[in-house]
């Protein structure tokens, strides 16, 4: 009993104090200064981990990553929590592994929490020249030309579903490699990275691409799936994507490759990441080496769930928020990164989120953040101290994606029946009127309607990030169609409709991968783990709606042509953006577009109609002629007044 209180009262010491040592407290080196991991030099390497409550931590060094390879084993030698040693000789190409000795009990084998490298299903670590791994030309890789938040076009994209149809013309199917084709086709309509230039995005957002754990990488052959929303070595890029999972360095070289792909094709690289969780809970790489520092408990001394997969991060833990952030900027530096989406964000504390922000912007000012406002439970942090929506004032380089204008929209996420402006609903126009002007605060709405938060919350258009799908829940098709059993016509209408309401608002636009040529999941809400032919993208069904993969084009393109649609700041929104009086299913506005710079348009007037019914349109004085009418990009004059279809948008210029 005495022993048990010993260890539990030295837990609590060190989880104070963040990283003193119980058998060093008067040395100078100091953990959150320290660099860990294994440090590569052709004579020796150097092997460091953080583990202050061990007695004794094993090194133990295997000819690979997954077989019984066993060639040295080591003691560690430690200074103030910091386990060290410095092996000599060659060790490139070599995996590892920690084992700890907690108050006489002997740990599991872990991978190295701060590895760069792994093998095999990610259960060791590796020795890695991380220079070798640079793909040719990798030193001249030019990040695409990008200056400011609101002018991205984001992409979410998971990189099996990319390339694994048939029709998808890739050889690399589901890999990294598969960015690197180019000039692919199906039925005379591109394919892959070809598609993603042609249609015109600036971001494509990877789901997660680091190593985690639902993937067997030694049964690839079983054509499993996961989204990888299961955390396993934050630092290393997944094996299944690569074209060896056994070989540490390829992963790595081929995600550069990737990258460096993308970047030449005039697009940048955001990362999906989930520090919120770990995939293992009591098993974890983390917990095996310092048991329940990591995470945080709930009053009874259990792991608290916030995130609804097991356990959440601890990260205002002062090593916790360390590994974080320099988990971060190693995946800038050394991949050459340019944004970052934070699962479940609201589960981290600002303090952290704004040192990340420092950081990376320190080091490319051009990179986008951003993150779910939300937790998944509940959580011990004080909500006052958490990163969630509602706090985003606090978090200046940071956006949230607006649930406001997604549900207002399509109707609630959880609720499949249930409608939204698009779809006929009556009540969501604040909501979406919320989302148009992104967050911000604007005299002309009515904030205690909007559905889920009854103030203006971001400090600029940068802030909000307007949607209506993602990978979660519905597709934005088998939303409509269940929620409103029309014809295909119909949904279509209103599926075209929902998108340009987000690409005509201000903050930063974020399309669903497939959207544009109206993907199905067949009415699978939650294809985490559903099969290829669920969740791949067909591009069968692009080339049979060509011509809605080229209104989504033209709608792009229409807004990287007119800043008027990507005003920087709550100020010009107010001064810019001017509501109208309409019914209840009809929403309008005029932007001024007069000495704007690069503006060539002088006055743009938006329409909106959700309802079944022909609405008429009063127009303010002027001449006007149409930009896009019933489903059209064309030019005509109009008149004083003008019919907008149901469910359709109508946009005009002043001439």
């Amino acid at each position: 009993m005495l022993r048990k209180f010993r260890f539990l009262l030295i837990i609590a010491v060190l989880s104070l104090f963040g990283c003193n040592n119980k058998q060093s407290m008067d040395n100078n080196q100091d953990p959150l200064q320290t660099t860990f991991g294994a440090f590569y030099q052709p004579n020796n390497t150097l092997f460091k981990v953080w583990s202050p409550v061990s007695e004794k931590m094993i090194l133990r060094i295997y000819e690979d990553g997954h077989s019984n390879s066993l060639i040295e084993t080591h003691d560690m030698k430690v200074n103030n929590g910091i386990w060290s040693l410095d092996l000599k000789g060659d060790y490139r190409g070599k995996y590892y592994t920690y084992q700890a000795i907690i108050e006489g009990a002997t740990k599991q084998e872990v991978a190295d929490p701060y590895a760069k490298a792994v093998g095999l299903n990610g259960k060791r670590a590796m020795v890695v020249n991380l220079p070798a791994t640079n793909p040719k030309g990798w030193e001249n890789d030019q990040k695409p030309a990008f200056s400011h938040a609101n002018d991205a076009i984001i992409y979410e994209l998971h990189i099996r579903d990319f390339s694994i149809s048939e029709q998808s013309g890739l050889k690399n199917k589901g890999k990294f490699l598969a960015f690197t084709e180019s000039n692919t086709s199906y039925q005379s309509t591109a394919t892959g990275i070809s598609h993603l230039k042609d249609l015109g995005v600036t971001h494509v957002h990877l789901l997660p691409s680091f190593d985690f754990r639902s993937i067997d990488e030694s049964q690839l052959e079983q054509n499993q799936y996961n989204w990888g929303y299961d955390p396993q070595n934050y630092n290393t890029p997944e094996g299944s994507y690569s074209t060896d999972p056994k070989e540490g360095a390829l992963r790595i070289k081929e995600f550069k490759q990737m990258v460096m792909a993308l970047h030449n094709h005039g697009i940048r690289v955001i990362m999906d990441v989930v520090y919120n969780h770990t995939g293992a809970t009591e098993e974890s790489n983390f917990n095996q080496l310092y048991p329940g520092y990591y995470y945080r408990q709930n009053s009874d001394g259990g792991f608290s769930n916030a995130s609804a997969c097991g356990n959440e991060i601890a990260s205002e833990k002062p090593m916790m928020r360390k590994f974080i952030v320099e988990s971060v900027k190693y995946w800038v530096e050394e991949y050459h990164i340019d944004g970052f989406r934070f699962d479940l964000m609201g589960i981290h504390d600002i303090e952290t989120m704004n040192m990340i922000a420092k950081e990376v912007k320190a080091i490319d000012p051009s990179i986008i953040l951003y993150g779910e406002g939300w937790t998944a439970g509940a959580s011990p942090l004080d909500e006052s101290r958490r990163a969630v929506k509602n706090n985003v004032n606090q978090m200046n380089d940071f956006a949230v994606f607006s649930d406001e204008i997604r549900d207002g929209i399509k109707g609630h996420w959880a609720d499949h029946e249930d409608k939204g402006f698009a779809s006929g609903k009556p009540g969501m126009k604040e909501s979406v009127k919320f989302g148009i002007v992104a967050g911000t605060e604007h005299p002309q709405l009515d904030y205690d309607k909007v559905n889920y938060t009854q103030s203006p919350r971001s400090n600029g258009p940068w802030q909000s990030i307007n949607y209506v799908a993602c990978h979660d829940d519905l597709t934005l098709w088998d939303k409509l169609d269940i929620s409103t059993d029309r014809p295909k016509e119909a949904l279509t209408s209103m599926h075209l409709l929902a998108n340009t309401i987000v690409f005509t608002s201000q903050g930063i636009p974020f399309l669903h991968a497939g959207a544009e040529f109206l993907r199905t999941k067949n009415g699978d809400s939650n294809s985490y783990k559903s099969s290829d032919a669920v969740n791949k993208l067909d591009w069968e069904l692009k080339a049979k709606n060509k011509e809605i993969y080229q209104y989504y084009k033209q709608l792009i393109k229409m807004r990287k042509e007119h800043p008027v649609f990507r005003l920087k700041t709550t100020e010009e929104i107010q001064q810019r953006l001017t509501f109208i009086d309409t019914p209840d299913l009809v929403i309008a506005y005029q932007l001024d577009g007069r000495n704007l710079p690069e503006e060539t348009w002088k006055t743009v007037f938006i329409a909106f109609n959700g309802s079944d019914e022909e609405q008429v349109i009063p127009l303010p004085a002027g001449e006007w002629e149409t930009v896009l009418r019933n489903q059209h990009f064309s030019s005509s004059a109009v008149t004083d007044n003008i019919l907008i279809n149901p469910k359709t948008a109508l946009i005009l210029k002043s001439r």
